[in-house]
């Protein structure tokens, strides 16, 4: 393999069960560097979510300092991950003068534990002004550090909190943590109440898919709009598509498996555990999908899944293009969030079973899940809002903007079964036989799977499809941790004052049933008579990002978060703040990269063409023929040159409004209402220029050119 190691192909002399992890400080480096005494007290606080013991910082960095160094690391950095949804980075070199002019190669606790970058100019909603620098990163030591190369720059990365001067957090990771401690202590309440005494901890854990796009760099290159924002900002359909159904999962080419490649070997060599890859359904879109792992170290293995994505395709000629939608008319990116909640004895507490009617504890766990969804769906469709997901949610292939819930036929039966009064039975999958003798018959799952379901059961977890494929995971978790700790509290209150259990938990999850049974929906969630059907449950349907933004701070959602201790009343606020912000500023952007584009590079190709027609159209004249033809391409050619020239008036107009709306809110709904659907029709002329302008005369890169070409 080629590409994966920046200063030696030593990786491919390596097996890969001593490749994976070998560039990761984890569980088998720190008993082998550190002082038994000292690892043992690490591992409290890592597994047992202990504080950590401050006395033992200076030998647990002296001891990665050594580490890193014989791995060839000048630096250390403080790794976090701003409200930007991107990852920052602070990196500060081993050294320390000694004061004859030579150099020590130093690493304390303090610098392990505590750096101090820039906050000023980070998103903050209003916590920080800009003359007030000052925060903090604190090491997260429940995520792994790691070795991380770039360039000729070798580093040791340490994954931190990032917090304010003030103490409030400015980061995706602070909330996540704050959450899983939540989820932790109610799940425990209610192991304990139904007499499990042996597990000491309860993780989320998470496995997130990630779906791509691989173009081919120069072509990028030529197109500012997928430079400036990531998406095609205009594009005709190519003559073919996606409707032959020969992509998905289809033969990998051998640039992309090649890809494919140095990425797993660089992600394993970070103890990413990257597994499944494959051909997505658009052309020139792919999957790469890891095993499950704590919610928190599954957050920051995506991010580095995502930097890694990017830059190995580099090295092979592609740019990797992680939004949502970065091709009108074909199928956008997802990440389909997979999440279940886990024992720190080996306890999947989302497991049915073989027997799932008589299985309390699983029964219990999986209507606090629904209760949570249906309670704050509202709250889970906000952690999903951001602008480029509005060109995926409600399309072909991604679900609908409303939430709901597939549960599946035998999960689905149990739930009625309970509704009526009580589970005797669980349906059995059987056996699937394929008529082949050769062939052997195979046990048949218990249901089928909906693709199109936003929070599908999916056999042992809980696949939420709603997250955009460039966002971080740390949004989506930790309003799911949070929202199943609040019906956990719930169910625990009930349950530790019973006196008789077992009638307890049938009237309460009998209960539940009732309630919430408008959000089980196991049927096609694209077609227009669910959207009418959900109307009718009452289910909401928030259409837009902005509308999504806003129910982020409804009283309810916004009281569940403070009292858990995920954020504070002050965080909430400023996060709706920073959201807002970041859907004008997106879409500015997007309005004036097409501004730029339509101006300076397509409308004076168009008027060119449109001339060598006119003067094609005269010389016809001057032989003494009639330019029928001609006459009739100039007058098509000249129509959409009018059309454009509105479209581009009518949308600067529209962005000079939008700019001076006001207040963020009061920005944002004029963006939405005014900015976008302006784009959309100097689009629609842009396009219909494209399919009649001759090709030695458009500009751009075409999407036939953009997706086809290997």
């Amino acid at each position: 393999m080629s590409g994966c190691c920046d200063t030696s192909d030593c990786c491919n002399k390596q097996s890969l069960p001593e490749l994976f992890g070998s560039d990761v400080f984890n569980d088998a480096a720190q008993r082998a560097r550190l002082p038994k005494n000292v690892y043992k007290k690490l591992r409290e606080t890592i597994d047992g979510g202990k504080e950590l013991d401050p006395s033992i910082a200076d030998v647990v960095a002296n001891a990665m300092k050594d580490w890193a160094i014989e791995k060839g690391a000048t630096h250390y950095c403080h790794w976090f991950q701003p409200m930007t949804g991107i990852t920052a980075e602070k990196h500060d070199a081993f050294i320390s003068p000694t004061g004859d002019g030579r150099i020590m190669m130093e690493f304390s606790g303090k610098d392990l534990t505590q750096g101090e970058p820039d906050a000023s100019s980070f998103p903050s909603g209003g916590i920080r002004a800009t003359f007030e620098a000052r925060g903090y990163t604190v090491w997260d030591c429940t995520s792994p550090v790691f070795i991380k190369t770039d360039g000729n720059n070798t580093a040791l990365f340490i994954p931190t909190s990032f917090a304010s001067y003030t103490g409030e957090a400015l980061d995706k990771k602070t909330p996540l943590l704050r959450s899983m401690e939540a989820l932790n202590k109610q799940s425990l309440r209610v192991l304990r109440a139904l007499g499990n005494t042996n597990s000491k901890r309860v993780t989320a854990t998470l496995g997130g898919e990630q779906e791509y796009f691989l173009i081919d760099r120069p072509l990028v290159e030529k197109r500012a709009d997928l430079r400036y924002t990531g998406r095609t900002l205009f594009g005709a359909p190519p003559p073919k598509g996606q409707e032959l159904e020969d992509q998905y999962f289809g033969a990998i080419h051998e640039r992309v498996a090649s890809f494919m490649a140095d990425l797993n070997e660089a992600l394993w060599k970070l103890g990413v555990s990257a597994k499944t890859q494959h051909n997505e359904v658009a052309p020139a879109q792919h999957e790469i999908a890891p095993v499950y792992a704590t919610v928190n170290i599954g957050v920051d293995h995506n991010q580095l899944t995502m930097e890694l994505m990017q830059r190995i395709a580099r090295k092979h000629g592609f740019v990797c293009l992680l939004h949502e939608k970065p091709f009108a008319g074909v199928n956008g990116s997802g990440k389909h969030n997979n999440w279940a909640i886990g024992t720190d004895d080996g306890i999947n507490l989302l497991n049915p079973g073989n027997t799932p009617h008589d299985n309390m504890q699983f029964l219990v766990f999986l209507f606090a899940v629904v209760r949570a969804v249906h309670k704050y769906s509202s709250l889970l469709r906000s952690s999903v809002a951001t602008p480029g997901n509005d060109h995926r949610l409600g399309a072909n292939e991604a679900p609908p903007a409303i939430v709901s819930i597939f549960l599946g036929d035998q999960l689905t039966d149990i739930y009625q079964q309970i509704k009526k009064g009580g589970a005797s039975s669980s349906k059995q999958g059987g056996t699937l036989k394929l008529g082949v003798t050769t062939l052997p018959a195979i046990p048949k799952d218990t249901t089928d799977r909906n693709r199109t379901s936003p929070f599908a059961f999916t056999g042992n977890k809980f696949e939420f499809r709603m997250a955009g494929s460039s966002q971080s995971l740390a949004g989506p978790n930790f309003v799911l941790n949070t929202i199943v700790a609040e019906t956990l509290a719930e169910i625990a209150d009930k349950l530790e004052g019973a006196k008789d259990l077992n009638s307890t938990v049938q009237s309460l999850l009998q209960k539940y049933a009732k309630e919430h049974e408008a959000i089980i929906y196991n049927g096609d969630n694209y077609v227009e008579a669910w959207v009418k059907e959900a109307a009718k449950r009452g289910l909401p349907n928030i259409r837009n990002c902005v509308d999504g933004i806003h129910a982020m701070v409804e009283p309810e959602n916004a009281k569940v978060l403070v009292k858990h201790g995920t954020l504070t009343t002050t965080e909430v606020t400023a996060r709706h703040e920073i959201l807002l912000e970041n859907y004008v500023k997106i879409i500015n952007i997007e309005a004036k990269t097409a501004l730029q584009m339509a101006r300076r590079q397509i409308l004076p190709h168009v008027i060119r063409f449109a001339g060598d027609i006119a003067a094609s159209c005269n010389a016809v004249k001057a032989a003494g023929l009639t330019p029928t033809a001609q006459a009739k391409l100039l007058k098509q050619v000249n129509a959409g040159i009018a059309a454009m020239s509105d479209a581009l008036d009518a949308l600067a107009a529209a962005t000079a409004q939008a700019a001076d709306a006001g207040h963020a809110d009061k920005k944002a709904a004029a963006y939405r209402d005014l900015v976008v659907p302006a784009m959309g029709e100097l689009r629609k002329a842009v396009d219909g220029l494209e399919v009649i302008v001759g090709a030695c005369h458009w500009p751009l890169p075409t999407y036939a050119e953009m997706l086809f070409s290997r």
